[in-house]
């Protein structure tokens, strides 16, 4: 009998640290992946950043119909990545959920080029002084049915993306981890290059040359997008899904209410069901001393049974202490996350004012008569951002950690938290930018167009850039990290979803103040002319709420602790203590 069991222990150490033969391509599999999200980005991302001129010229619908639309499509957008990661993580893995996902992109992007090319498809052209017809029934269904397409693919590719590039990498290896790292940062450089490059040329093509050419040069771009993803298909590193990881979640919020009127054991660590993982692609986690109200759904009572593997016979009764500690993961990171929402709320407010500010603004290029197109402006904040992300990643953060001797030279919430601070700097900016060019256009010139240059737009989206190269990838890197492994196509996705909620929230607030401060012959601070309006004010009303969410993320930061491993220490004593001192 004693024999049998020896041999089992070791039967079980076996299956523990034997895995299947895994080569790791590195960066070797980069070129396809980053060529897939470069090509999609060009095709998709870039067209919708000038989709609000092409609603309001071609479709001819009124600024606000046409920015609200856009705000639930953009969050919408966002919201979808949700359920692709639910999705991949459970069903198909993230390899044939990149792979559909492109596809719908693909057909997103060929209807929308249809609305342009075909005018049977889009309301009649109408010229000064004519009354211009708004889109027919038909008109409006296959627009936006070029949307549910668009955000089918945004709901495969954003959430996938990312995590399938850092799958490439050995995550045991000293390499394997600083690629991840760098895959991160160099990720967001190609990303916002090929952003600006459609933010410039394809916005140009599409305004000044032809709406049809201009939307079909993406929809090339988007095939081939699909082309490099299929391409790389021999060398990617496929990581399996194991099943729905929302199951485990609920099993512990259910075990620990069944048990809740259990007394919490003396000795928490003999007493609670703690099994080794076998064959689990989460890694280990050791106890923490955070919410343990569901503790007891681990603990090990008289009447559970177990099965002969030693595994609980019911789940929904006894949960693993492993299970336990993931769901404590998750709960940590909400507060982080919540924190990114309103940071979202003061980019996404930026880049759509930013676009009727330059139509109001003197757009010539040193008194030349070519004109910078309104749409283009938020190309400064991606220049911004591609300039600094080099930067930042070859020469700060190697001097940082000569300074500091932490991996990533700050932590991660260090560096979230100078993203969030730095974006209100940018509203303030912004406010002071557009009272100069309100009072350029009410005291100067007689018109709607200010005098003032347009290129004073550009520190605020500078600014704006910047924080996202701080706060943005830090949360895409913090929540991969910090995410248990086989819900990684959730963390990718959990960004999208602050960004959804960022939408939603950005556009209640555009919808409160523009009813709040119009009627009874108040000003509009919101008004359709920028220069009857006091977009500063909500300008700097954006900068109080990011001043007030800032101090919230201080709150959270010094009351969360990192994800610990026995395989693998994210983050070392010292790294938590500073991370205590945030600011």
């Amino acid at each position: 009998m004693t024999e049998k069991t020896e041999a089992e222990k070791t039967q079980i150490m076996k299956e523990e640290v034997e895995e299947p033969s895994i080569k790791y391509r590195g960066w070797k599999a980069m070129p396809y992946v980053i060529g897939n999200e470069t090509f999609e980005k060009l095709g998709t991302l870039g067209t919708s950043s000038n989709l609000l001129v092409y609603l309001t010229t071609v479709f001819h619908m009124q600024s606000v119909t046409a920015t609200t639309l856009l705000q639930v499509f953009n969050g919408t957008t966002n919201l979808a990545p949700v359920f692709g990661a639910f999705l991949s993580d459970t069903f198909f893995g993230r390899y044939w959920t990149l792979g559909v996902a492109s596809v719908s992109s693909l057909l997103g992007m060929l209807i929308l080029t249809l609305t342009a090319a075909i005018s049977s498809l889009h309301p009649p052209q109408c010229h000064n002084g004519q009354h211009c017809l708004t889109p027919t029934r038909t008109q409006l269904a296959v627009i936006l049915s070029s949307f549910l397409f668009l955000i089918i693919g945004a709901g495969g590719i954003r959430p996938c993306n990312l995590a399938f590039g850092a799958d490439q990498f050995d995550p045991k290896t000293d390499s394997g981890r600083k690629g991840i790292a760098s895959f991160f940062n160099w990720y967001y450089f190609t990303f916002t290059f090929a952003m600006m490059i459609s933010a410039t040329v394809i916005i140009y093509v599409q305004t000044d040359v032809s709406w049809t050419l201009g939307l079909a040069i993406p929809t090339v771009l988007m095939f081939f997008s699909c082309a490099v993803f299929f391409v790389g298909t021999r060398i990617y590193v496929r990581v399996k899904p194991e099943g729905s990881p929302f199951t485990s979640i609920a099993q512990v919020f259910v075990a620990a209410i069944r048990k809740r009127r259990l007394a919490y054991p003396d000795d928490p660590r003999g007493s609670l069901f703690n099994p080794p993982c076998k064959n689990s692609l989460n890694s280990k986690l050791p106890k923490t001393d955070q919410f343990r109200f569901i503790e007891k759904a681990a603990i090990l009572a008289t009447t559970d049974e177990l099965n002969p593997d030693g595994s609980a016979t019911n789940p929904w009764l006894l949960c693993t202490l492993q299970q336990v500690e993931e769901v404590k993961c998750l709960l940590r990171i909400m507060p982080i996350w919540s924190a990114g929402i309103l940071y979202s709320v003061a980019t996404f407010t930026n880049s759509s004012y930013v676009v009727f500010s330059a139509l109001q603004s003197n757009r010539h290029i040193f008194n030349t008569s070519f004109e910078i197109p309104a749409g283009s402006f938020t190309v400064f904040s991606m220049l911004a951002l591609s300039i600094w992300i080099p930067i930042y990643d070859q020469i700060i953060v190697p001097k940082l950690q000569r300074v500091t001797k932490k991996g990533g030279g700050i932590t991660l919430l260090q560096r979230i938290g100078v993203g969030i601070l730095m974006s209100i700097i940018g509203m303030i900016v912004a406010a002071l930018v557009e009272q100069r060019r309100r009072s350029f256009a009410n005291s100067r010139i007689s018109g709607d167009i200010s005098s003032m240059s347009s290129l004073w737009l550009v520190p605020q989206l500078t600014i704006i850039g910047i924080s996202e190269g701080f706060s943005m990838i830090g949360q895409v890197e913090f929540y991969y990290k910090q995410f248990p492994e086989n819900m990684r196509s959730g963390a990718g996705s959990l960004v999208f979803l602050g960004g959804a909620a960022g939408n939603y929230l950005s556009g209640l607030i555009i919808t409160v103040i523009h009813r709040a401060t119009g009627g009874d012959g108040k000003r509009n601070w919101l008004d359709e002319d920028l220069n009857k309006g006091r977009l500063d004010y909500f300008y700097f009303l954006i900068a109080v709420i990011g001043g007030m969410n800032f101090m919230y993320f201080i709150a959270c930061a010094r009351w969360y602790r990192y994800k610990n491993s026995d395989t693998e220490m994210e983050i070392s004593l010292e790294e938590k203590k500073t991370n205590d001192a945030l600011v």
